[in-house]
Order: structure tokens, then sequence, then C-alpha cells
């Protein structure tokens, strides 16, 4: 099977989910299709580094990593340090009462999709691509890790911070609806 043939086999199944992490990282089609059009092409370069088997990783990891080269150079302000965000949030978190279902009890309900989208975006995106990974991509903490560079404690800690932080702008929108 020819390098081409097994790039191919390999890699292009997971477009969709390359593509779907692009999106919600820089918030916009045109973008994404940038960003992932790049990854690819730096993919395709590096695809005889690739350590074993598992592309889809692998993939998101080069696509991760252009999203945030990119959101430097495009949109700097988007990369807020993820401490001032904490601190922020559990200022306001200090402030909310929990009267609300949980952002999952929410997605599953399906109930307004829309509202969760919406809410999901407002996350800053060292948040948002956790939740992304595990919630829409299904992938475990340990290729979460993999893909983001970081220990699997810090994934399950950065969820769990992107979790509150979903519900109390899910619990926000709501109250400003009604």
């Amino acid at each position: 099977m020819t390098r081409a043939a097994r790039f191919e086999h390999s890699v292009l199944p997971h477009l969709d989910a390359a593509f779907n992490l692009a999106r919600w990282l820089t918030r916009n089609d045109h973008d994404a299709e940038d960003v992932v059009q790049e990854a690819f092409m730096r993919a395709l370069r590096y695809f005889d580094r690739m350590k074993g088997s598992e592309a889809r990783p692998w993939l998101l990891g080069i696509v991760r990593n252009t999203c945030y080269t990119w959101l430097e150079k495009n949109r700097p302000a988007d990369l807020v340090p993820l401490d001032d965000v904490e601190q922020s949030a559990m200022e306001s978190a200090a402030l909310e009462s929990a009267s609300f279902a949980t952002p999952e009890v929410v997605l599953l309900q399906s109930a307004n999709r829309k509202l969760v989208n919406q809410a999901l975006e407002e996350l800053p995106v060292g948040y948002r691509e956790v939740i992304v990974m595990r919630e829409i991509e299904d992938m475990s903490y340990k290729e979460i890790a993999a893909v983001a560079g970081i220990p699997m404690g810090t994934v399950m800690s950065r969820l769990s911070r992107a979790r509150e932080m979903l519900k109390a702008a899910i619990e926000n929108r709501l109250r400003r609806a009604s």
C-alpha cells in the first residue's frame, strides 16, 4: 500500500471529527475549514512520524495545535489564560444557585440544543476543547490528554470546570430568557 493510500485509509475517516473540533475552537465554519486544510497538510507532511495505529488522536492533536496557532495569529483575545477564567468562574459560581439540571442532562434531553451550543461557544477555548473532545467526540481522558498534551488529571479537572462553566452559562441564558 502506498503512503498516500495509507494516509487516506487511516486519517481521512477522521475528517468530520477534525472539522468538528476546529469549528468549536474557532467558532466559525469558514475558519474551521481553513484550519482543517492546514492541519491535513501538516498531517500528510508528518504522516511517517505517526506512532502506533491510532490516527484519530494524532490527527486531532495536529488540528488542535493548528487551531491554537491560528487563534494566536488571528484572534489573540480568544486565548485568555485559564487561570484568569478559573478565578472568574469560581467567583460567579459562588453567586449562582444550583437549581437547574446539569449540562449532561440538558444535552441528553436535547430540549434546547441551540441554548447549549450558544453556552458552549461562550466558554474559553481551553475549556471548550475538552468538552468537545469528551462529550461530542466521545474521546477517552487518555486520548484527550494525548491530544492536548496535558496530564490526565488536568483533563479531568478542566472537564469538571468546563461543565460547571457550561452549566452556569446555560443557567444565565435561561434566567435572561424568563
